[in-house]
This record gives structure tokens, sequence and C-alpha cells, in this order.
């Protein structure tokens, strides 16, 4: 398979993008916010904008409360929540607005069996790495139904420690690497700052983006995906791969210079 073709932010072409762009989706933790943090007002009035000129996904590793909790619930009140598209553990979940509260379209969970093998090979192959530790900010792994997330240093850990963990990924990648040759039935990859996520094994950001299209009616080609981890090893890669019009950003207010462009060229 050829490599996807990834554009950096910069280097995007705001005129071309909007001629061939029908859907807008965005990666969350680390393009439209900082880890598990709620969005800056500045961004979220840029993406309520968006949400009235074209539609626009999240597509995130986190649970649904806290896509809520970051990005809907920090929207202004001129927002098309009807063209809001919510995309929760990587696409295994799917919310679309129905006119008074977010009404889940489908999920995808793992079978119990699977959920528990995924647990102990993640707990095992942490402690063997050195990289379990009981001093942590709340649970190492969380059980979201369709997806099972390591956090190595806990759900609620400050996002300064997060950011400061595992900078070149290393650490990620190894730990997804091993438990992959425990679990060959199913998916494991790097996820945000300091997690691991595993899914079903054909479920991942290239899932979710295929699940949009046929959402939305057009053509994955036709959506924009912007998302801060789109290296190979990254969980915004997938996306790209799938044939999106994939672009790297560098973080929120990276994101929001792209927003406010784009805002700009679809108002006129």
């Amino acid at each position: 398979m050829n490599e996807p073709n990834i554009a950096q932010s910069s280097e995007v072409d705001v005129d071309a993008l909007c001629a061939r762009m029908r859907v807008a989706a965005f990666d969350l933790d680390g393009t439209l916010a900082r880890s598990k943090k709620p969005m800056h007002a500045d961004i979220a009035e840029a993406l309520s904008e968006l949400t009235t000129l074209i539609p626009v996904a999240i597509v995130s590793g986190g649970v649904m409360p806290l896509i809520e909790s970051q990005v809907t619930d920090m929207l202004t009140a001129d927002a098309d929540r009807a063209n809001l598209h919510l995309m929760p553990t990587t696409g295994t979940r799917y919310y679309h607005w129905d006119g008074a509260a977010w009404a889940k379209i489908y999920e995808r969970d793992l079978s119990q069996a699977d959920r528990e093998a995924a647990i102990a090979s993640l707990e095992r192959h942490a402690r063997e790495q050195g990289i379990w530790t009981d001093d942590t900010w709340g649970p190492i792994i969380e059980d979201r139904g369709s997806q099972i997330t390591y956090s190595a240093l806990g759900q609620q850990a400050p996002v300064d420690a997060k950011e400061r963990w595992d900078p070149d990924n290393a650490k990620k990648n190894r730990l997804a690497e091993a438990v992959q040759h425990d679990l060959p039935n199913l998916k494991v990859r790097s996820g945000g700052s300091t997690s691991v996520d595993i899914s079903a094994r054909d479920i991942d950001k290239a899932y979710a983006v295929r699940e949009l299209a046929r959402a939305t009616g057009v053509d994955v080609a036709s959506i924009a995906f912007i998302g801060d981890r789109m290296d190979p090893d990254g969980n915004d890669y997938p996306a790209a791969a799938a044939g999106t019009i994939a672009i790297r950003v560098t973080g929120p207010e990276d994101t929001l210079r792209l927003i406010n462009a784009i805002n700009t060229r679809l108002r006129h």
C-alpha cells in the first residue's frame, strides 16, 4: 500500500481544501484540546462557527463523557449540533444530535473474554517493561466496553506530566508491540500521550471515517481529517491511510489557525 499523503497544516492550500472537503473531522486530544481538558474558548467559538458551514466530526479514543466535557459543553449557542458527528472510543460508538440529546447510533463492544485477555496482557507487559506503577492519578486500565485503554500515569494524570512521560512515543510503541503478540485477533495501537488502546482488529480511525462517510453520504476522499498523531504508529494515521484529506497539526493553537482560515474561506 502506498504511503498516505499527509500535509502539514502550514502547507495547506485552504482554497483547494475547501473546494474538495465535504466533512471536517478532528482528533480530540492534542488537536482540539490538551489531554482530557476542555477546549479553550477561542477554539470552541471557531469550531462552533465551523458547524454552521460544513458537517464536523470528532473522532477520539476517549469515551463519550469526555467528548461532552471537552467539546460539546464548550460549544456556543450558535453551534449547529445537528451538523456534528461524535465518534468516541476510536469510532466504536457513534452519536448524533436528535434535537434534544446525543443519540447513540451504534456501538461495537468487545466480548468479555477479549476484554479480560487484553487487561491481563497490558498489566503483565507493563510490569515487565518497568512502566507499571501503583502511584498514579486514578486507574491505569479502563474498560470502555468497545475499547480497553492503558494510561501509564492514570486516567486523571495532569497534562504536563503526561506530555513529559513519553515524548518520542517509544514506551507506548514498545508496549503496544508486545501486547499485540498476545492478542492476534485484536488491534493494539499507541494512543494519546500516555495511552495504549485495544479494540477489535477492524476497528480504528479508518473504520471510523468509513462509517462517517456512510453516515454523511460523502466519499472518504471528501473528508478532511485533522490530527496530531499522523506518524505511522499514531492513532490518527489509519484515517490518513483510508484516503482522507489528511492534515497534521502540532497542537490546539495550530488547529485554531487552520479552522479560522477554513471559516474565513467558507463564509465567502
